[in-house]
């Protein structure tokens, strides 16, 4: 019998993909310089050229080595490469043995998830979040728990967390840089969360999991810093893709590190490995694998997407909408003036301004800028937004107040 559930999740795009798709169709409709397409996170910034140099040289050697199996958790090499390469650089000590390579950041999220959380159990997720965390945590059989962030920075609100902690917590998910508010946890932020589960776990008897999700870890702003949370929290797993720090999406390229200092570490690999190996995710693409020696440490121009920001943020705020500045990844989480997002990007479409409303997001009220666009995108919607907020009243009330 057809299953009814994968039916579903094959029919029914997300919001942010059904709204791609529509930008598609307006596209061609009108012509790509008159739709203003901030849906998507599709780095627009090239890759490091080192990336399409290994590339080639990879693909002038034995074909049989770059295009073939590499062992199932990875090249060797690899892996011992990115160890040194976290070791030196969060100093924190990190093992080829720890380490499975993933087609992505999405295979690492489902292999760990499959590897540390049983059916009946349930992984907290932080709203606003991805909203494929539902689809990854239902996929195991387990019930997603929301605990909303703070509302006007959109940090971590730690007694929310601990009063949804019970004995089905098998996990939480914890995205800095976040997707989609581009906020940063702090590191009085994480020591919080950690001091607070290593309570639980202790009175409990019980071990609970983060999953960090760390796909923008290197795209911050104005002297920023992210944590790395295995150095404050023993029982994490990391989950990593290069897709957003050298612009490689479609390459879906990523790892899950398992530290040595996780609780059962050498059975979580096992387990990360073993559900790998039964969703059919076993060895990487290995040429991708094979480049990231030679870029490891390395981003696309991520200067860009900080022009965009700012340019974004400041003239947007200037118009009378209220957002967050945020201070990674490359999303701005905008306000609805009316407290209606949906209402927000239906509005915004009679403009041509494509923006993801945050219902799916677990946290309503507001929408979702991609601002990893070219800057002549930024600059030539800005007479869009102007006619939305004029729409909403937001520039009268500024030259009134002015006035």
């Amino acid at each position: 019998m057809l299953s009814n559930r994968y039916i579903r999740l094959g029919t029914e795009r997300s919001a942010i993909r059904e709204l791609f798709e529509y930008g598609v169709r307006r596209k061609a409709e009108l012509g790509a310089d008159r739709v203003f397409d901030f849906s998507l996170g599709n780095p627009s910034v090239p890759c490091p050229e080192i990336v399409n140099e290994e590339i080639k040289r990879l693909a002038s050697t034995d074909p049989i080595a770059s295009h073939g199996y590499t062992s199932a958790p990875g090249d060797p090499v690899v892996r011992d490469a990115i160890a040194r390469f976290i070791t030196r650089t969060q100093g924190f000590p990190a093992r080829a043995e720890e380490l499975y390579l993933t087609c992505g950041c999405a295979a690492a999220l489902v292999a760990t998830l499959s590897a540390v959380v049983s059916p009946g159990e349930e992984v907290i997720v932080l709203a606003p979040y991805f909203p494929e965390y539902r689809v990854f945590v239902e996929g195991v059989g387990a019930t997603l728990r929301e605990v909303k962030c703070k509302g006007e920075d959109f940090s971590p609100d730690p007694e929310a967390i601990k009063a949804t902690l019970n004995e089905k917590t098998a996990a939480i998910i914890i995205n800095s840089p976040n997707n989609p508010t581009g906020a940063v946890y702090s590191e009085e932020d994480i020591r919080a969360i950690a001091e607070l589960l290593n309570t639980f776990c202790r009175e409990n008897g019980r071990t609970v999991y983060i999953i960090s999700d760390e796909p923008y870890r290197e795209l911050v702003y104005d002297d920023a810093r992210v944590p790395f949370i295995p150095s404050y929290y023993s029982d994490t797993i990391v989950c990593y893709s290069f897709s957003k720090s050298l612009s490689l999406p479609g390459e879906r390229i990523g790892y899950v590190f398992v530290p040595h200092c996780a609780r059962e570490a050498d059975s979580v690999y096992a387990a990360v490995a073993g559900a790998g190996r039964s969703l059919g995710y076993v060895c990487a693409p290995s040429l991708m694998q094979k480049i990231i020696p030679a870029c490891l440490g390395l981003t696309a121009d991520i200067s860009v997407y900080n022009q965009n920001r700012l340019a974004l943020y400041d003239g947007l705020t200037k118009m009378g909408f209220v957002a967050c500045k945020p201070k990674g990844a490359f999303y701005l989480f905008l306000r609805a003036p009316s407290g209606d997002a949906v209402e927000l990007c239906e509005r915004a479409k009679k403009y041509e301004l494509l923006l993801v409303p945050s219902e799916s997001f677990g946290y309503p009220g507001y929408a979702r800028i991609s601002y990893c666009v070219r800057p002549e995108q930024i600059e030539a919607a800005m007479p869009a937004f102007r006619k939305l907020a004029e729409e909403y009243g937001l520039i009268k009330e500024i030259e009134d107040e002015q006035a």
